[in-house]
């Protein structure tokens, strides 16, 4: 099974921005670990700060992998074209947020993007990509 992780915007600095909301592991090395983890499965990171880049990614994934795990960033908040071609996919996705978006600013509270999702997971920081990879697992056993 290919599970595509796609993050959005100022993502690729997790590991050094604000570790005190973000904590230090970089992506590279959470797929790394998530590849041991499951040995018998792929997992391939993506991570744009453009929103049409990310909508192609989704696209792409809906053919090529059979589970998405999304972090749109700042987008969750914003984008009404990557909830439209969420609105679209055939492949489960999850929601995926490193902080808890409730014990931040008040416009963190509203997620355009969650409507389309299977699930989300808030405020766990990279467990939350753990915990939404064995989701999408075990949703295809």
């Amino acid at each position: 099974m290919l599970i595509r992780i796609i993050n959005g915007p100022n993502l690729d600095l997790v590991g050094t921005r604000e570790p005190e909301v973000y904590g230090t592991l970089a992506f590279p090395d959470l797929v790394h670990e998530l590849q041991q983890a499951w040995p018998d499965h792929r997992f391939e990171l993506f991570q744009s700060n453009h929103e049409g880049e990310l909508i192609e990614a989704l696209r792409a994934a809906d053919v090529e992998s059979q589970g998405v795990v999304l972090n749109p960033g700042g987008y969750t908040h914003t984008s009404v074209a990557l909830r439209d071609a969420l609105a679209m996919l055939k492949v489960p996705v999850v929601e995926v947020h490193l902080s808890n978006l409730h014990g931040r600013e008040d416009f963190r509270l509203r997620s355009l993007t969650a409507v389309h999702c299977a699930g989300v997971i808030s405020g766990f920081g990279m467990e939350g990509y753990r915990l939404a990879v064995d989701h999408l697992l075990r949703r295809q056993a």
